[in-house]
């Protein structure tokens, strides 16, 4: 089932999430929901809080950037091939010299900008089936999964924008928030009055 994304400004959005156990009701369910509604929205990451639930987890599948021309024969089949959902994840590490890519989120269609992250993580999580797992990611795998893990922090890509950048993006998010937006997804946006 396709559920609706949370637009910016929806306070879900910036709650730091809670671990959930095997006992959360329908886990296999709500999991595959996200799946489903992550592809119908032609996303590579989806995190719990944007479809309005503060929980920990989130899922990725990076193929979509396998068809990027730039990337080596590696990279691509590294990216071809990546989809795993993380339950309860930690970052244990990052590490590198920060790199700029340009980012943009589900949660807040038609703005993209250049953030900056280190290349290197380490990560523990709990998979589907709640085993607990240590994995080392670089590159852009690396970078989707810290965009999404941000979100179960209540963190967005744009709080890791100048404040000169926030200002200039200010009204566009506005509009974001009270559904002034074209999206080919469902969305549901804080800000839009309810009507009688």
């Amino acid at each position: 089932m396709i559920l609706p994304i949370v637009a910016y400004g929806d306070p879900v959005l910036k709650k730091k999430a809670v671990e959930i156990d095997k006992d959360y009701p329908k886990i296999e369910a709500l999991i595959a929901n996200m799946y489903e509604t992550m592809y119908g929205a032609s996303g590579v990451g989806l995190a719990a809080p944007q479809i309005g639930l503060a929980i920990r987890i989130f899922l990725v599948d990076a193929s979509p950037f396998a068809e990027d021309e730039d990337l080596s024969e590696d990279e691509k089949a590294q990216l071809k091939d990546f989809k795993k959902t993380f339950i309860n994840p930690v970052i244990l590490e990052e590490e590198g010299d920060e790199w700029v890519f340009n980012e943009g989120c589900l949660s807040i269609p038609d703005v993209r900008e250049d953030v900056f992250r280190q290349p290197k993580i380490k990560i523990q999580y709990q998979d589907e089936d709640f085993n607990t797992n240590v994995e080392e990611y670089d590159g852009l795998i690396a970078r989707i999964i810290q965009h999404e893990y941000d979100h179960i922090e209540g963190v967005l890509f744009t709080d890791k924008l100048s404040s000169f950048k926030k200002r200039l993006l200010k009204g566009k998010l506005q509009n974001i928030s009270k559904g002034k937006i074209r999206v080919d997804y469902r969305m549901r946006f804080p800000a839009m009055s309810k009507k009688r």
